[in-house]
């Protein structure tokens, strides 16, 4: 209930811009990093989120430190270029210190120091200093006035797993765990090919109108729904046998529609085999 909650707020509140640094290249660079420092699964999508939800926060201040952007004028083109320099700029060491607090919030022994964050800044030629990757990290931290610890997919897929677990549903509990997590990287790694199946699905369209896409950004974000798609496709490649009982108790649990859930897993899926093979 806890995390439904949290998950109906957060799409409540949610930003037009959200996803914009999510693509796969930023995905990609956070999700090697955490394996080359060797940190637990859930840190890893906790630096996506929080990097995120930072960068789109820094914009938004950057451009409001910038004036209204009514006119069309040089100045305001060169204040935007100015803004997207400094982003530009900063954001590997932006990246570095959302997965150094992301490190610090999942109480594992593999923390990430200020000396083995330097030493992959300076592996890639950049020369900051100790004080300036405080600065960083201070300056994420008061750009989400310190709100940093929110659940990640990967809590709600866990948690959906207990859940299952509790009521009966007899699966292998671990393989299907670590196929769910394989299976949360592929749809963090491959997020637009996903939802773009799943909006022409939704629209019986191929070519879907801006306002649909706007429209469709809640279900982009919606962690439940992503950790409901992940069981279902996990348990559809595992155990299909238990497929069906496992999307009844998915919708019991969490209300979301059996056709949902069927939709989320044959996106994820095709874009697994690939969309040439039937």
């Amino acid at each position: 209930i806890h995390l439904a909650t949290e998950n109906e707020q957060y799409l409540s509140e949610l930003p037009e811009q959200a996803g914009y640094f999510k693509e796969t290249r930023i995905v990609e660079f956070i999700f090697l990093l955490s394996e080359k420092w060797h940190l637990d699964q859930s840190t890893r999508y906790q630096a996506v989120e929080l990097l995120e939800r930072f960068m789109i926060k820094q914009v938004e201040q950057m451009c409001d430190n910038g004036g209204n952007a009514k006119g069309r004028d040089q100045g305001q083109r060169s204040s935007w270029s100015s803004v997207r320099d400094q982003i530009a700029n900063t954001f590997v060491l932006r990246l570095v210190s959302c997965v150094q607090l992301a490190s610090k919030l999942s109480l594992h022994y593999s923390r990430v120091t200020s000396d083995t964050a330097l030493k992959f800044l300076q592996s890639l030629k950049y020369s900051y200093t100790k004080q300036e990757l405080l600065e960083s990290e201070l300056a994420v931290l008061n750009t989400l006035h310190f709100h940093i610890n929110v659940s990640t997919p990967l809590a709600y897929v866990e948690l959906l797993l207990e859940v299952l677990g509790y009521n009966g549903c007899l699966l292998p509990a671990k393989p299907l765990h670590q196929l769910c997590v394989q299976l949360l990287d592929f749809c963090y790694l491959t997020r637009e090919t996903i939802y773009d199946t799943l909006l022409k699905i939704a629209i019986e369209n191929s070519t879907p109108s801006k306002l649909q896409i706007a429209k469709f950004l809640t279900v982009k974000e919606d962690f439940m729904l992503l950790a409901v798609g992940v069981i279902s496709t996990g348990v559809f490649i595992l155990s299909p046998g238990h497929w069906e009982q496992v999307v009844e108790h998915l919708n019991c649990i969490t209300g979301i529609t059996p056709q949902s859930i069927l939709e989320f897993s044959y996106a994820v899926v095709r874009c697994i085999v690939g969309s040439t093979t039937p």
